[in-house]
């Protein structure tokens, strides 16, 4: 029996507690084959990102590109995307996955300690490339109000409809 594979688009985190280093170990815990595309590496830790070294869009596709034409990811995971290159690079990739391939996109945009990790002009890649291929959203609430815009529901409104 095959295992089943998941492919993680997402930034390395040298703390291990997030983007690929996270996703890998919730694949394995899954009894799931990860593989992965690294679209950034960055220094931090609980305390911060210190450094962030986005990867050339080049090879970010190249990444995509070895693991779909070999190993083909049942899903794709894409979290930290960085810059409008690397967000240009990973929608090319998406087009090149099977059709009807799930796609999970964590719009990464803002660090727990405040770090900026999408820069502003990818914003709107994101949402205008990235977003609609996704099988499923799953932003936290300061990511949902950039995706939704000014007229976003307060926090308060909201949470009666989450129960």
């Amino acid at each position: 029996m095959r295992t089943p594979s998941v492919l993680s688009i997402a930034g390395s985190d040298s703390g291990g507690g997030a983007g690929i280093q996270a996703d890998l170990k919730a694949f394995a815990r899954c009894g799931v084959h990860g593989t992965c595309a690294i679209t950034a590496i960055t220094a931090q830790n609980t305390l911060g990102v210190q450094a962030i070294l986005p990867v050339d869009p080049e090879i970010v596709l190249a990444q995509v590109r070895a693991v779909i034409e070999d190993i083909v990811p049942d899903a794709v995971k894409v979290g930290m995307l960085g810059t409008v290159a690397v967000t240009n690079a990973v929608a090319q990739a998406l087009a090149e996955l099977r059709p009807g391939t799930p796609v999970v996109v964590d719009p990464v945009m803002v660090a727990e300690s405040g770090a900026q990790l999408l820069e502003d002009d990818a914003r709107r890649a994101l949402i205008e490339q990235i977003a609609p291929r996704a099988s499923v959203l799953t932003p936290n609430l300061p990511e949902a109000r950039e995706l939704l815009g000014e007229g976003a529901v307060p926090a308060e409104e909201l949470e009666g409809e989450a129960e």
